[in-house]
Order: structure tokens, then C-alpha cells, then sequence
């Protein structure tokens, strides 16, 4: 039902409003029965023009309900059933869609047998459409059926992951350098930049190694197995700490929650320099690709001592006196090993002499140590110990690294730092 507007300005004097809620008598019953025409027959043809002009119905019956009364000039056009397509069926759309899609292949089809129905039941149109969606959403079950058959889904999802994990870390390798947005090396961070170690850059990677499964370690604990991780495998990577400058540390990348989530485990262990905004200028590796036999077997030898002296105990010798003397007999069997490493290799010529002078300082550096871990009270080992420290001074070793072709130039001794069994600390970045 539709409701005509009122009646405007636009119609001609005297015309007849719309049909609508008119009041009584408003109308004669029969506008023809008196009015302007007169009474009785008139010739074949020779009706006269009335006020009201002729229409679609002027030459035909009214229709039901109007008989007897004049027709009224529509507003517009109006509601024409007639002409119009048929409506397509949507579920034979969602069939289709589907059916295309492949991701519910089972409802795809029943969609489209449901529209089939319907569309012979309704006259509507979309035949093709729940067709093609059902052929489609069969070969899709097929599809699915191969692949949960012979264990594909099982290796998609697998390689989903793995491809999670890679991008989580960059695929980042060891001895491959990059840049940090911003230069830092500190927070989350999605980008990074590779670029040859020989330019300048942020990063050089020197090792990695995967965390256990598990729930979600947390932030504070993620950092703490990274920082002792790192701190213990830099040495594999850069053999002659000497030859690492004083502003580099160490620092490292570790999952974040969502990659975690997609089984990345991995932390990535990397160099980085200390002052902010400041990049490393060259590559910083030195082991076995790039040293020379004899190198590699000094190197070796002094990282037996090294690994001893690193586990210094935490608490001064006065509040910890049996803790030191388990230290000082670990170092006196690590002087032993070191001096027998060096005695026991075919040095060049002209590094002979250098690397026997400084045997010799070993084995009197162990018998000060042997006394030390042997000390009945803190005093006697402080004695001991100062002897045998002051034999292992740098300095000492300065001609033979000089003769073998190694850094000459001693890293500043800190006070409680990694060297002297601190706490490693380091710094970490998520991805």
C-alpha cells in the first residue's frame, strides 16, 4: 500500500484531489448524472471533453471498486511487478564462495544441494552458481582427504611454524652483520637490516643456541639464561679477547611471547658496541676461519685459564674462605693444563723462546696458587694469592702474542666484571 503525497499547486484548477479519506457527499455517486453535461444519449463519437482527460482507462471499464467513478492522474510512476529478473539465491552464492575457497568444503556442498531446492521451489535463478559451488566443494573434500591421509597437514603446519620462527629471527647467521632501527640494540624490534661486516653496522652475530620447551619463561628469566649463555660462547667466536675493543659487549636477541607461540626458541648472541649511536667499523671474528694453527693453539691454551679464573666466588675471602680455596685449586689444575698445552706444541722459530718464558711463569704462578688453596686462614691466602696473580699479569704475555702475530694491547681489568667471576649482566632485544 503506498500513500499518494497531498495534493500541490501543480494541479489545474477545479481537478479533483486524489483518492483518499475524502468527506461525505464530496462527490456526486454518478458524476454523470447532472453536471455540466446534458442528460441523455449522444451520438457514436460525439461525447463532449469533460474535465477530466483521458487516460490509460478512458477507453476501457474502470476497475473493480471504482465502477462509476472517474480516474485521477498518478503521482509518478508506480510499483511495476511486472519485468523485473528473478533474484539470484544467496545460499547458491555461498556455495560457490566456498566451493572456491576451499576451507569448508563440507558446508559448501550442502549449501548448494539446500539452493537447488529452493530455487526450483521459488523460480529463482542461480542454478549455475550451486552447481559449480557443489563440484568445487566436492573435489575440496577430496583434497582434504588426501591431505590428512598422507600427513601433509601435519608438515604444512610444520613449515608454518618454522617459517614463523625464521622470521621471528631474521634468519640471522653466525658471522652476519646488521643494522637496528634507530641504532639500538635494546626493546622489540621487527626489521632488521643486513649488511656486510666489513661496512659499518650495529651487530655482528657470533652464536646461538635454543631454549628448552615449555610454557612462556618470562622476560627476566629469558634475559638471564641469555646473558650467561652468550657471555660463555663469545669466546668461540672472537678466541683473542684482546683483539675485541674496549666499548663492544655483548648482547643478544630473544623471542618474544607471540613468536614464542609459534615454537621460536632460538637466541641469537651478538656484539655490539656500548656508546649509543655508535656502530662497529669491522668484523670481529677470530677463530678457526681466520687464525693459523699456532694461533688457535695458544689461544686454546690460555682459555683453560681463563674459564678457571672466571669462577671466582661471589663473597670476599674473609666471608667465604673455603669457597676460595676450591677456586685456587681449580686455578692451580688449570696453570698445570695450560703450561703443559704450551710446552707441548711445535712452535715457529722465533716463538719458541717467548712461549717457554712464559711456561715458566705458569708453573710459578701454580705453586703460589697450590699454597693459597691449601691456606689454613685468610691472611696466608691473601699472600699467596697476590704472588700468584702478579705472575699471570698481562704484560707477561705481551712478546709471546707479539711473536705469534696477536693483539699486543691488554682489555682494562674491571673491577667485578665478567674476568673476575662478576655477574655477566648484558643486554637483550626481543623479536
Amino acid at each position: 500500500m503506498s500513500i499518494p503525497p497531498p495534493p500541490g499547486p501543480q494541479q489545474p484548477e477545479g481537478q479533483h484531489p486524489q483518492p483518499g479519506p475524502y468527506p461525505p457527499d464530496a462527490y456526486p455517486q454518478d458524476p454523470y448524472a447532472h453536471g455540466p453535461y446534458p442528460q441523455g444519449p449522444y451520438p457514436q463519437g460525439s461525447y463532449p471533453q469533460g474535465p477530466y482527460p483521458q487516460g490509460p482507462y478512458g477507453q476501457q471499464p474502470y476497475p473493480p471498486g471504482l465502477q462509476g467513478q472517474p480516474p485521477h492522474p498518478g503521482w509518478g510512476p508506480g510499483h511495476d511487478p511486472y519485468g523485473r529478473p528473478a533474484p539470484v539465491n544467496g545460499l547458491a552464492i555461498s556455495s560457490l564462495v566456498l566451493g572456491i575457497l576451499c576451507c569448508l568444503p563440507g558446508v559448501g556442498l550442502v549449501l548448494g544441494a539446500i539452493a537447488l531446492r529452493q530455487i526450483k521451489r521459488r523460480g529463482e535463478r542461480g542454478t549455475g552458481l550451486a552447481v559449480g559451488g557443489s563440484v568445487l566443494s566436492v573435489i575440496g573434500l577430496v583434497l582434504w582427504a588426501l591431505v590428512l591421509g598422507t600427513g601433509a597437514a601435519g608438515d604444512f603446519w610444520q613449515g608454518v611454524k618454522e617459517g614463523a620462527r625464521d622470521s621471528a629471527v631474521f634468519s640471522l647467521s653466525k658471522g652476519e652483520c646488521f643494522d637496528a632501527p634507530g641504532g639500538s640494540l635494546q626493546g622489540e624490534t621487527y626489521d632488521l637490516t643486513k649488511v656486510a661486516c666489513a661496512k659499518a653496522h650495529d651487530a655482528e652475530v657470533f652464536a646461538s643456541f635454543h631454549l628448552p620447551d615449555g610454557p612462556y619463561p618470562g622476560e627476566e628469566s629469558m634475559d638471564e639464561t641469555a646473558g650467561g649463555r652468550c657471555y660463555g660462547l663469545q669466546d668461540s667466536y672472537a678466541m683473542d679477547a684482546w683483539a675485541v675493543p674496549d666499548d663492544v659487549d655483548v648482547y643478544y636477541l630473544v623471542p618474544t611471547r607471540q613468536s614464542w607461540e609459534a615454537d621460536d626458541r632460538l637466541v641469537t648472541c651478538l656484539f655490539g658496541n656500548t656508546t649509543e649511536g655508535e656502530k662497529l667499523t669491522g668484523p670481529l671474528r677470530n677463530d678457526e676461519t681466520v687464525l693459523d694453527t699456532h694461533q688457535i693453539a695458544y689461544l686454546k691454551a690460555a682459555h683453560v685459564l681463563n674459564a678457571a679464573l672466571d669462577t671466582v666466588p661471589a663473597q670476599y675471602v674473609e666471608d667465604d674462605l673455603p669457597g676460595h680455596r676450591a677456586w685456587a685449586r681449580r686455578v692451580t689444575a688449570a696453570l698445570s693444563q695450560q703450561s703443559g698445552m704450551l710446552r707441548g706444541h711445535d712452535w715457529p722459530q722465533d716463538a719458541k723462546g717467548p712461549v717457554t718464558s712464559l711456561a715458566d711463569d705458569l708453573d710459578k704462578a701454580r705453586t703460589e696458587w697450590s699454597k693459597a688453596a691449601g691456606a689454613s686462614d685468610v691472611d696466608t691466602f691473601y699472600a699467596h694469592y697476590e704472588k700468584g696473580f702478579r705472575l699471570l699479569e698481562p704484560d707477561r704475555t705481551v712478546t709471546a702474542r707479539k711473536a705469534l702475530g696477536l693483539a699486543t694491547t691488554p682489555p682494562p681489568y674491571e673491577e667485578g666484571g665478567s674476568g673476575a667471576g662478576g655477574d655477566p649482566g648484558g643486554t637483550g632485544m626481543e623479536v
